[in-house]
């Protein structure tokens, strides 16, 4: 099958990187796949061999050239995000033969809270035949019908035990005010860990970085706190930490969550979300009250005090994501999808 996912970007962060994982997969799994959108170094570097990476920038016009150009020969067009969608319904206007329209929502909240309002929502539904919701959280919240499929990630080996693992915390988001990093900064603080050599690592870029470097100064945890920006060797450092925290309400999915789950670490989340839907289904011991950094430090306390607790968790957090968070669950699913609406 021939499949071309669009993305109104030229940023790389959890669509795209959703994107560049499902892209590969359909690719190995024997498909011909075009991607447009994303930051093109990353999105590249992401990518697998004999994908075909279409630049075209962050404005709906150009990518809506791009689309269709690039549409030529697709069996089915995979659209991510409101904006792409406007875009591809745009392409579609001028082609009789344009190919069927899937759209995976990431977010959970309705069409039309943007700048074009209900007009643009209008024009971005046009096109679309099924809908594919990253998670239950998503689907109960979007406008529309939907399948649910979740994400997955490449297995990885079997986890080092925590006795070769530093003390060391894990923080991967952008650093942004809904991501509520500094939720996870409080919590590592109030634990008290610092004192007993534990240090955490945040991951991440954004526009609260200094306001949540001041927040590391006055709470004390400044000299155990490491700010190390956007990096590209996440698996290994989630394969080298001891927790992974992800502290977000609310979250869509949590792609970073099964990651970690994949590397074998113990998870602290904000119990809300589509975090119920990753870490929740093997239990409750990696999550804490939403908002509560409270009750964030006492799970992190909780964690740090005993490897065995880190081990016993992380072996079935592992063992979970390589029963339902894999690339090939993924890619089957969403070729299910996309034979419904080729049939039509």
């Amino acid at each position: 099958m021939k499949i071309l996912h669009v993305i109104r970007s030229s940023g790389f962060a959890g669509a795209e990187r959703h994107i560049a994982v499902l892209a590969s997969g359909q690719q190995q799994a024997g498909h011909d796949v075009r991607v447009v959108g994303g930051e093109p170094v990353a999105m590249r570097s992401a990518l697998v061999d004999g994908v075909e990476l279409v630049v075209a920038g962050d404005r709906v016009l150009p990518v809506a050239r791009a689309v269709h150009h690039a549409a030529d020969g697709a069996d089915v067009v995979h659209v991510h995000m409101t904006a792409a969608e406007i875009a591809v319904s745009l392409a579609g206007t001028v082609r009789r033969d344009f190919p069927p329209v899937v759209a995976t929502r990431h977010f959970a909240a309705p069409r039309g809270r943007g700048p074009l309002g209900p007009l643009g929502a209008g024009v971005a539904r046009r096109l679309v035949q099924e809908q594919i919701a990253i998670s239950r959280f998503v689907q109960q919240s979007i406008d529309g019908g939907s399948v649910v499929v979740y994400a997955g990630t490449e297995d990885q080996p079997d986890s080092f035990p925590q006795r070769t693992r530093p003390r060391q915390i894990l923080m991967a988001q952008r650093l942004e005010p809904e991501k509520h990093a500094d939720l996870g900064l409080e919590a590592f603080a109030r634990a008290g860990l610092a004192s007993d050599g534990w240090t955490l690592t945040i991951a991440g870029d954004g526009t609260e970085r200094a306001s949540l470097e001041h927040q590391a100064s006055r709470l004390g945890v400044d000299g155990s706190t490491e700010f190390v920006g956007r990096v590209s060797d996440l698996p290994d450092r989630l394969g080298q930490a001891a927790i992974f925290l992800a502290p977000t309400p609310g979250e869509h999915f949590g792609l970073s969550v099964i990651e970690a789950m994949a590397a074998g670490t113990p998870v602290v989340a904000d119990g809300s979300g589509g975090h119920l839907e990753s870490l929740g289904t093997v239990g409750s011991a990696g999550l804490f009250a939403s908002r509560d950094a409270e009750a964030a430090a006492a799970r992190l306390r909780q964690l740090a005090d005993s490897e065995s607790d880190r081990d016993l968790l992380g072996a079935g957090l592992q063992a979970r994501q390589r029963e339902m968070f894999t690339v090939e669950r993924q890619v089957t699913a969403t070729d299910a999808v996309y034979r419904q609406v080729v049939a039509r």
